[in-house]
């Protein structure tokens, strides 16, 4: 059995959230603890009346419990195998991976009943990152169920949490390898198309698995198009545009670093250079006078708010950027947009792209409404877990 620490007993009617299997427990719904609760330690959740619930990790913090099993009865040493099993059953099911794709979302934190835990998988390297104490705690757990549940199809698994982590721990923690190494970049392949990885200097885990079906799209939109790939990082939708058939490509990142692994990734898929070009220069720098120049731009920034109150700064961020690009595309034009921002919902963000549309005087249609692919689930009981949303809209 997985060891307790103690117990949370919950304040009379809020177990009701948990009964309805919403997998958080916010700090002011306890009553009391019982025990030596500390940070990252596993809990027994309990209702007023004492009766068990739940178990899951404790932290000290606004979400006070992240639920990992809402049984009535203590987990088993195996728990941490047969979650990930379930998670890789799951996305056998939707042919996810196969000989054309052999990196993909193998856990996604509440979505997969594992709050606080992402493992992304890169052709046969496991990166592991952890967004709460319980997570990191358990780190070597999850490695160990990894490589049973995987035999040797893992060659190595790379913890990466120093910047995902909570408060003071992260300043304690350092990226790792839990098992094996593997040289970087490493070349992985998506729809085909081949892409370097370099997780451990990259952002999040590396790569954006969560825009593999919006990439795909994209390529249904370039053929013989003059393409802009704005926030462009390595080059994503950029190498689908020119697999399509683009006719130009120009990628755009402010980083110097991701604009050179873009062109190491032309490169990879044997492009020549003469219809792609980089430039490591801010989105809104790089919009001004650049009227009717392209029939397709995507603009899929990182996240304008990463907290509740960074909202409204976030709104207007959002409004000015597809105001300006909707401003210089050509007439008949098609922009992809996105919004990976949690705490924007997809209404917000839909309304803030029609006040940009408003801003800009262009009539606009909308084509597609966009999200993540399926190795990205969302419970049903967690609407939360919906975060990047977007819009394929047509300027007339």
């Amino acid at each position: 059995m997985i060891q307790l620490a103690g117990k949370i007993i919950l304040k009379k009617g809020k177990e009701n959230s948990v009964q309805r299997f919403h997998p958080w427990i916010f700090s002011g719904a306890i009553q009391q603890m019982e025990g030596a609760v500390t940070d990252g330690c596993w809990v027994e959740v309990q209702d007023h009346q004492k009766k068990t619930i739940a178990f899951g990790h404790y932290q000290n913090g606004s979400i006070a419990v992240r639920i990992l099993s809402f049984s009535k009865n203590n987990i088993d040493n195996s728990f941490w195998e047969q979650s990930i099993r379930k998670a890789y059953q799951l996305r056998s099911q939707s042919f996810i991976y196969n000989h054309l794709t052999n990196c993909y979302r193998l856990i996604h934190g509440e979505g997969d009943g594992l709050p606080g835990l992402i493992v992304d998988l890169y052709n046969g390297i496991a990166i592991v990152q952890a967004h709460s104490t319980g997570m990191h705690n358990d780190r070597a757990q999850i490695a160990a169920a990894l490589k049973q549940v995987f035999g040797e199809e893992i060659k190595a698994i790379y913890y990466k949490s120093q910047g995902t982590l909570p408060g003071k721990l992260r300043d304690d923690v350092k990226d790792e390898y839990l098992l094996g190494m593997s040289a970087v970049p490493h070349v992985i392949t998506e729809n085909g198309v081949k892409f370097y990885v370099d997780w451990e200097g990259g952002q999040k885990t590396g790569f954006f698995l969560d825009q593999r079906d919006n990439r795909k799209l994209l390529g249904q939109f370039s053929a013989g198009k003059k393409v802009l790939n704005t926030f462009c990082y390595t080059g994503g939708f950029s190498l689908y545009a020119l697999t399509s058939g683009a006719q130009l490509v120009h990628s755009v990142d402010a980083s110097v670093k991701a604009i050179a692994l873009t062109e190491k990734n032309i490169t990879l898929n044997g492009f020549d250079p003469a219809i792609h070009t980089c430039f490591a220069v801010d989105t809104f720098d790089f919009l001004k006078g650049r009227e009717n120049q392209y029939d397709l731009i995507i603009l899929d920034p990182p996240a304008f708010a990463k907290h509740r109150d960074a909202k409204h700064q976030a709104m207007k961020g959002y409004q000015r950027l597809n105001a300006e690009a909707m401003k210089v595309i050509k007439s008949g034009g098609v922009l992809f947009t996105f919004s990976c921002s949690q705490v924007v919902d997809r209404q917000m963000f839909y309304d803030t792209v029609v006040s940009a549309a408003i801003l800009a005087k262009r009539e606009i249609k909308v084509l597609h409404h966009l999200s993540q692919p399926a190795d990205h689930p969302v419970s049903i009981f967690h609407p939360e877990g919906e975060y990047l949303k977007g819009l394929v809209l047509f300027v007339v």
